[in-house]
């Protein structure tokens, strides 16, 4: 009996050894996979507020006076994320044909738009805005100088699977 005891002890220890470290599973680069980004209740009041603070703090040190968050900009941001989704296509026209200036318009913003970054991705937020910053096209809608207004949305599918858009404009 106490040899099984023994046996069993042993069992355990080899099992516990086997999983006590859990080493992130690499890709293909070598960098490690992402991890699910399931936007909380508690996200989606702090995930606007966030942006604006990083955007105006990479406009801030290259001298570019900030932006602040525009409602009817952030109601096209909104609805342009759930068209991509319906559509599954990142793309900067409407299910209707619309463009960034027609949602803009639709949503009630009489100012002038000057850019749209859009994305399709499981990434959080900053991770967004931080590749959006690796491309001139998109760092550039960032960096506008002219812009004054920014909207800011997203939708999250089920899976994981988050649309995010923004747009600038100017009043």
């Amino acid at each position: 009996m106490t040899s099984s005891k023994v046996l069993t002890l042993l069992a355990a220890l080899t099992l516990a050894a086997c999983s006590s470290t859990h080493e992130p599973q690499l890709g293909p680069d070598g960098q490690p996979l992402p991890q699910l980004y399931k936007i909380t209740k508690r996200d989606t009041a702090e995930i606007p507020t966030r942006v604006l603070e990083a955007m105006n703090s990479l406009r801030a040190a290259r001298g570019t006076s900030p932006v602040q968050l525009n409602p009817q900009l952030t109601a096209a941001a909104e609805a342009h994320s759930r068209d991509m989704a319906a559509q599954n296509r990142p793309w900067h026209w409407g299910s209707d044909g619309s463009s960034p200036l027609d949602r803009a318009k639709r949503s009630g913003f009489t100012g002038e738009v000057l850019g749209e970054n859009i994305s399709e991705t499981y990434e959080t937020e900053t991770e967004t805005l931080s590749a959006w910053m690796a491309l001139s096209d998109t760092r550039d809608v960032i960096l506008n100088p002219g812009a004054t207004e920014m909207g800011f949305s997203w939708y999250q599918e089920p899976s994981g699977k988050i649309w995010w858009t923004m747009v600038t404009g100017k009043f």
